[in-house]
């Protein structure tokens, strides 16, 4: 009988880890999530390569087969990756898009392209971290700016934003990964769905979900200490992608030059961008990768304005809290000196 033990166990060890979901995400942010609640059990990757765009993907033949091998398979939702209805649509039960979970804080772009709170609460925020949350748009610090020379600069924006052809007005914004409240839902979601995938391993992923909480709140912290040192000092964005992140530490941005890969400006629109950096005075430009920053170094030129590179799908980070971090730490670092 012993010398079958063996392979008793090794069949044991072999059935648990076949249990073990294979997960699929489509982009970066949410394979850092589904990790860090898998852990040891289970296995995720990314459909879309580094550098590609969620707004505009074209799906290869082994995209396909990579996303029927899947156990589950986690994205945005149609407001972002809209290149994927069909896809799950082919299997429904083992798609799940993370703008429809319930308990989502959610922001809408609307006409002037500031944005629509809605506030979706079927969870309960007693989310570890105790922090005074006076960045929620309290307006009474000084901003550097005298009020004159703010509404100068916002007229000068008024062409500068209605020129982002993936954000129409009164659509949801679905960059909804950088905010940390939100990234607590989605993970919260990931570990039920693993749990169901793989129930013998239900403890261990609520485990990696508590331990992630508790880096979330360590890292909210962290990051309202070290962004309240730039509220209200005037930064460009090209795409309006990062407005879940100002929300939550207190920045806004002066003007977003909403270009896009397709889409190249013309000349009275780079005009627009020229002016309104000559008002904006000492400011900071925000490119994202892959986009060369060549426009932006034009734009800049002869101007006190720095150039800084932020890359909302963190296709270098290695953690969620990495992806915020190295944002963060690029935005002090450019706005700090000014």
């Amino acid at each position: 009988m012993y010398r079958f033990l063996p392979m008793i166990v090794l069949l044991a060890c072999s059935q648990s880890v076949l249990a073990a979901p294979e997960v699929l995400t489509s982009i970066q942010p949410l394979q850092l999530i589904a990790q860090r609640i898998l852990g040891e059990q289970g296995r995720s990757e990314v459909l879309l390569p580094p550098g590609a765009s969620p707004h505009a993907f074209s799906l290869r033949p082994s995209d396909s087969k990579r996303f029927a091998r899947a156990d589950a398979f986690f994205w945005i939702g149609p407001d972002m990756e809209n290149f994927l209805l069909k896809l799950v649509d082919s299997r429904p039960q083992h798609s799940h898009a993370m703008q429809q979970l319930p308990g989502l804080e959610l922001l809408h772009y609307d006409q002037e392209h500031n944005h629509d709170h809605d506030h979706d609460h079927d969870h309960d925020h007693d989310h570890d971290h105790d922090h005074d949350h006076d960045h929620d748009h309290d307006h009474d610090h000084d901003h550097g700016h005298d009020h004159d020379h703010d509404e100068h600069v916002g007229k000068a924006q008024s062409g500068l934003r209605q020129h982002d052809h993936h954000h129409q007005p009164g659509g949801l914004d679905a960059h909804l990964w950088l905010s940390t409240a939100n990234a607590r839902v989605i993970a919260a979601f990931m570990a039920q769905e693993f749990a169901r995938l793989h129930p013998a391993a239900a403890e261990h992923y609520q485990a990696n979900l508590q331990a992630f909480n508790h880096e979330l709140g360590t890292l909210d912290v962290e990051l309202h200490e070290l962004l309240q040192q730039v509220r209200g000092k005037p930064f460009f964005v090209f795409h309006e992608a990062f407005n879940y992140f100002e929300h939550s530490y207190g920045l806004q941005h002066t003007g977003v030059f909403a270009l896009s890969a397709e889409v190249q400006p013309g000349a009275r629109h780079v005009q627009d961008m020229r002016e309104a950096l000559e008002q904006a005075g000492a400011s900071c430009i925000f490119t994202e990768p892959p986009a060369p920053p060549r426009l932006a170094h034009s734009l800049a030129r002869g101007l006190t304005v720095h150039l800084q590179e932020l890359d909302p799908l963190g296709s270098r980070a290695d953690s969620y809290a990495g992806l915020m971090r190295s944002m963060a730490a690029a935005m002090h670092q450019c706005l700090e000196p000014l």
